[in-house]
């Protein structure tokens, strides 16, 4: 059995992963896709050392889920989803409102609805649109802003958090 399979294993009970995700050497997160209903606990660095099945996982489950396309995740968007939940202690998953988007997918989003930008880091697999059940929207993204890593949107009307690995700004 591989590190990364024997981790995932170990690491997929909720509690497990709780109690575990805090080790410095042990870097879990657990994802929910609302879209697809395809759920992923997974330990992706270990030992400062990224896992890259499970990075190929997270890149899975943060397809594309309109057209299927997979591009992969920024580790750096997972390293600061990872301090989020360290921070943040979320009793739950987080989910996937819109990670991975294909240019055409963008492009149609753009047509329909606001705040969906033309060379959005969305297509570079450099940014995840987030809430966590039961973690109010606006403390969580209070707790993004605090971190300091990245661009950090709130979309109160849709009830989620845009976060990405560009340029520290907040809207």
């Amino acid at each position: 059995m591989g590190v990364s399979a024997f981790l995932t294993t170990v690491f997929a009970h909720p509690v497990l992963a709780a109690a575990n995700s805090k080790s410095r050497n042990h870097h879990v997160l657990s994802f929910y896709n609302i879209h697809t209903g395809e759920t992923l606990t997974t330990c992706y660095r270990s030992g400062g050392k990224l896992i890259h099945r499970a990075v190929n996982r997270i890149s899975h489950i943060m397809r594309d889920h309109r057209t299927g396309e997979i591009k992969p995740v920024d580790s750096n968007l997972l390293d600061l989803l990872h301090r989020i939940v360290m921070e943040g202690k979320p009793r739950s998953p987080l989910s996937i409102i819109s990670g991975f988007r294909s240019p055409s997918t963008n492009a149609a989003l753009r047509k329909v609805t606001t705040g969906v930008a033309p060379n959005s880091l969305h297509m570079e697999g450099r940014a995840i649109d987030i809430r966590i059940p039961g973690y109010q929207t606006t403390a969580l993204r209070q707790l993004a802003v605090n971190l300091h890593c990245g661009g950090v949107g709130y979309y109160p009307e849709s009830d989620f958090v845009h976060l990405d690995t560009g340029p520290v700004k907040v809207w």
